[in-house]
């Protein structure tokens, strides 16, 4: 048994948002995502394959689906993206770290 904590290890400094594994088997992936005020690409959408759901640790960000939805998330927001869903991550804040996790189902 291995004990972590979810704030621990983050760099400082991060050219590309960061993306770790936690757990991945072939139906359940649960994920850290770190951003410092990365965005997605301009061109393209994030479409998972399977149900995505996501919850703001730490920081904020503003996601947006291809219909033109924009949902913000702040600390403690979560929301569920149903699979094939198409979306991005359009903001993030500058000034402070954002701390992901996604569950994937």
């Amino acid at each position: 048994m291995e004990k972590s904590n979810i704030f621990k290890h983050i760099p400082k400094d991060l050219q590309d948002e960061l993306f770790e594994d936690i757990i991945s088997t072939d139906t359940l992936k649960i994920e850290r995502i770190v951003s410092y005020g990365h965005t997605s690409p301009q061109v393209g959408w994030y479409e998972s394959q399977l149900n995505e759901w996501v919850i703001v640790l730490e920081g904020e960000a503003i996601l947006t689906f291809e219909d033109g939805g924009d949902v913000t998330l702040k600390v403690g927001d979560y929301l569920n993206i149903k699979a094939l869903q198409k979306h991005k991550v359009s903001w993030t804040a500058l000034d402070n770290k954002t701390v992901w996790l996604t569950i994937y189902y």
